[in-house]
């Protein structure tokens, strides 16, 4: 370990994905960086865990008994505690991308995105549509729709902001997505998996929202490039588990200087008026060391700083380990499977995220499935996900804690010098990650924080 210095330009504690990016991102433009984790391994609620370790934090098993042992070797298991997938073309491949951290990594592609129309016995899953041509073949649409669906991806391929002749005639910066769907004949079904299993929203409220036309087009599109850049779905995955992102980017910082101490707990702030200026801090272990230094800003996830914080909602998920894939999805490896609200009578989208041996994730023949949504309710949270649960068939083991707090700061940061990140949401991909990244950057530095846009290379495995 390096030895601690006095003063640090910047203090990160806790090691998720975002606060891994920012250490990473400032070492690298020069800022002096430590980084601190009270727990024992990186990521944080964006770890990857082995199957002994995941019985233990849900309690799936009784003193005495070691039920991870008829799974095989617990080297073979990487689970994430968070069911996210990366778009190939999103802004955290061009992250990654930008700063060279994808040569600690490689990728696969997972191998499809589906939607699920209807509920209960009858509903059925397809494959979403990316392109004009996939929409002819979709069996989502009948004939007719299937065209309006081709003039409205080709439009959308077309349309530029800045250019009101693209525009179709209609207000884009006033009118809302219904008027935009509306003006191509589409019906309802087609505008339930555009929106939810294209442009990506958890919710119906982005249809009805004057002023969202330009950030759902441009949602849609991300998805048709994203497509496009590698083929089956707009989704990639790193092999070995999301884990490896974070501490990817912690392997980015210590390159340029930074420094990591795990098994650190704080156990002082000081301050300066309002202001945060430094930690006292004590690193476990086989040799216990406390240690105190300044800090020019500390960056932190929110449970740090509980009290700078609140909750504005609930995180549901059920990881589950299978012997077979998805029903519906081809035999895949790999796949995101939708659940829109509207198809449940639900106000928020269920989520399935599935991955398999192919991603050096667990082994031969098993399947992990990530089940997730926002909780509705407060309590019987297992009924919520149950919808989801039903589509994974027989299920061998799983998981399910309490509802995960999705916290959000209170504040700038400007004031207390303290600044904080967002917690994971319910969705399917990184995108609010980083724009959370971003918005954090922009608080504490005053700057835009620029990422190059994404140039061919990154090694993805088909």
């Amino acid at each position: 370990m390096d030895e601690i210095a006095p003063e640090y330009d910047v203090v990160v504690l806790g090691t998720g994905l975002t606060e891994c990016i920012l250490s990473g991102v400032l070492s690298v433009k020069g800022k002096k960086v430590l980084h601190i984790d009270r727990n024992a391994h990186y990521g944080g609620e964006a770890a990857s865990v082995n199957l002994e370790t995941l019985f233990k934090k849900y309690g799936n098993y009784s003193q005495g008994e070691e039920p991870w042992k008829k799974y095989g070797r617990l080297n073979d298991w990487n689970i994430d505690l968070v069911p996210k997938f990366l778009m190939s073309s999103g802004e955290l491949t061009n992250i990654l991308v930008s700063t060279d951290v994808t040569r600690y990594l490689e990728f696969k592609q997972v191998a499809g995105s589906y939607v699920q129309q209807g509920s209960g016995p009858k509903a059925t899953v397809a494959k979403v549509p990316s392109d004009a041509g996939e929409a002819l073949k979709s069996p989502l649409m009948g004939i007719f729709e299937k065209r309006r669906m081709k003039s409205f991806i080709e439009w959308v391929g077309t349309f530029d902001p800045k250019d009101s002749s693209t525009h179709k005639g209609l207000d884009i910066n006033n009118c809302t997505m219904k008027d935009v769907f509306d003006k191509f004949g589409l019906e309802n079904s087609t505008k339930d998996f555009i929106g939810h299993a294209m442009a990506l929203y958890q919710t119906d409220e982005f249809i009805t929202a004057k002023g969202k036309a330009p950030e759902a087009i441009e949602r849609i599109r991300l998805y048709g490039n994203s497509v496009a850049r590698y083929g089956k779905s707009p989704y990639i995955y790193p092999l070995y588990g999301l884990g490896e992102l974070p501490q990817g980017f912690a392997r980015l910082s210590a390159i340029y200087g930074g420094t990591y101490m795990l098994n650190t707990d704080v156990d002082e702030i000081k301050y300066d008026g309002d202001k945060a200026v430094g930690i006292k801090a004590t690193m476990t272990g086989m040799d216990e060391m406390k240690f105190e230094t300044k800090a020019g800003m500390i960056i932190a996830d929110p449970s740090y700083f509980p009290g700078q914080a609140k909750v504005v909602g609930h995180v549901l998920r059920a990881i589950c380990i299978l012997k077979h894939p998805l029903a519906g999805t081809n035999d895949s490896d790999s796949a995101q499977l939708i659940i829109p609200q509207s198809q449940v009578g639900r106000k928020n989208d269920i989520y399935i995220a599935c991955v398999s041996a192919a991603h050096n994730v667990c082994p031969k023949d098993y399947w992990i499935a990530i089940v997730s949504t926002i909780a509705e309710t407060t309590s019987n949270h297992h009924l919520e996900l149950q919808p989801g649960l039903e589509r994974l068939g027989k299920i061998e083991e799983q998981f399910m804690g309490a509802p995960i707090p999705i916290y959000e700061p209170t504040e700038s940061g400007s004031k207390s010098n303290i600044y904080l990140s967002k917690s994971y949401d319910a969705s399917s991909h990184f995108e609010t990650t980083t724009d959370d990244v971003k918005d954090i950057y922009r608080r504490a530095t005053g700057e835009e924080l620029k990422v190059e846009g994404l140039r061919e290379g990154i090694n993805v495995e088909q």
